[in-house]
């Protein structure tokens, strides 16, 4: 099916109302997740929410849940997410920081104990429509380990994203890499399973360690596990990413040691800057339009492909997504109106929402 963003924000603020979220948390939650897919990053989007509901069933989400203050410190600030919704605890820590780097020029920022905070970009894109240049480091733990060290077999941590998100000019928008350290996140192989095609080419290894392009590996025992972006080089950014959100923060990293309970919790470690305490604003913006420009002008492989900088494909994805309206798959479709049903929704009534 084909829905508008405005339908399908309609549809899944319903259903997390219905699962016991305030009006206001319950819109944000859903609008991430919209926006996630109007991104082109569909393994953040919609589709969670059968995800999303199960966690409220079982206690492992907390909905209307604020997060509190561990720290305050000058730069260094310190939050705990208390299982709240992630979009919400995120953003406020994120508000925070901000505010605090209006005063200090360099914030510190940790968040622990959070729910699914969805796609980081959108913390980044926070930071910078501030004005401000910020760092996140993200880890995932509360479930079993689903990425393959380098040369390993079996999971030993997630997906662990990294984003880094820069201001924007006159010229040219503000700058975006918001990527997992994984060689796909998690949620594009559930779409492919779903959608009942091949995960992308070196992504997976089934149980054995031998490449495989079938997503059901890692929904069966034994399971296998995705891997590494660029072998070593993504396996050890994964390793540091998941120490610095954890080790920092206070939220438990994957390693055996720490409590498990089936959920999703993520652990973030952020630092935002002021350009203008360092070479400046003016200076910012005058090398990133000489770099970016000159970037861009290089002669693209394929005239229908040009160079895109970090933060385009997005760009792209949601003008095209806002004009034409979103896909979902069938069996993602059946399995959000199967979520509604489970917080006592009616099938027919979220499917009218959506369409």
């Amino acid at each position: 099916m084909r829905a508008s963003a405005d339908a399908l924000r309609a549809v899944i603020s319903a259903i997390v109302k219905a699962g016991g979220s305030a009006d206001g948390e319950a819109d944000l939650v859903a609008d991430h997740l919209v926006q996630a897919n109007l991104a082109g990053h569909d393994s953040h989007g919609v589709g969670m929410i059968p995800t999303y509901v199960r966690h409220v069933k079982a206690g492992l989400v907390v909905p209307n849940t604020r997060a509190k203050t561990v720290k305050d410190d000058g730069p260094t600030l310190m939050f705990d997410g208390g299982r709240g919704y992630g979009r919400p605890v995120a953003g406020e820590a994120m508000a925070a920081a901000i505010a605090r780097c209006r005063q200090t020029g360099v914030v510190a920022m940790t968040l622990a104990n959070a729910h699914h905070i969805g796609r980081v970009g959108a913390y980044g894109e926070l930071a910078s429509g501030a004005g401000l240049v910020s760092l996140h480091f993200v880890n995932v733990t509360d479930h079993r380990a689903t990425v393959a060290p380098f040369r390993g077999t079996e999971g030993r941590f997630v997906t662990n994203p990294v984003c880094i998100a820069m201001p924007g000019t006159d010229r040219h928008a503000p700058l975006l890499l918001d990527m997992a350290t994984s060689a796909v996140a998690m949620g594009k192989i559930r779409v492919a399973k779903n959608e009942g095609k091949p995960a992308p080419e070196g992504a997976l290894i089934d149980a054995k360690g031998r490449p495989t392009r079938d997503p059901n590996v890692m929904y069966s025992e034994p399971h296998g596990a995705l891997l590494p972006f660029g072998g070593h080089k993504g396996y050890a950014l994964a390793v540091v990413t998941e120490l610095l959100a954890t080790a920092l923060t206070g939220g438990p990293s994957i390693q055996p040691g720490n409590q498990r309970m089936g959920g999703v919790v993520n652990n973030m470690f952020s630092v935002v800057i002021d350009p203008g305490r360092l070479a400046g604003v003016d200076w910012l913006r005058r090398e990133i339009d000489g770099f970016l420009d000159y970037v861009k002008s290089s002669p693209p492989v394929d005239p229908k492909l040009p160079v895109l900088v970090p933060g385009e494909p997005e760009r792209l994805a949601q003008a095209e997504r806002g004009r034409a309206g979103i896909e979902i798959d069938a069996t993602t479709w059946d399995e959000i109106l199967a979520g509604a049903e489970a917080v006592g929704l009616s099938r027919a009534d979220a499917s009218a929402m959506g369409s």
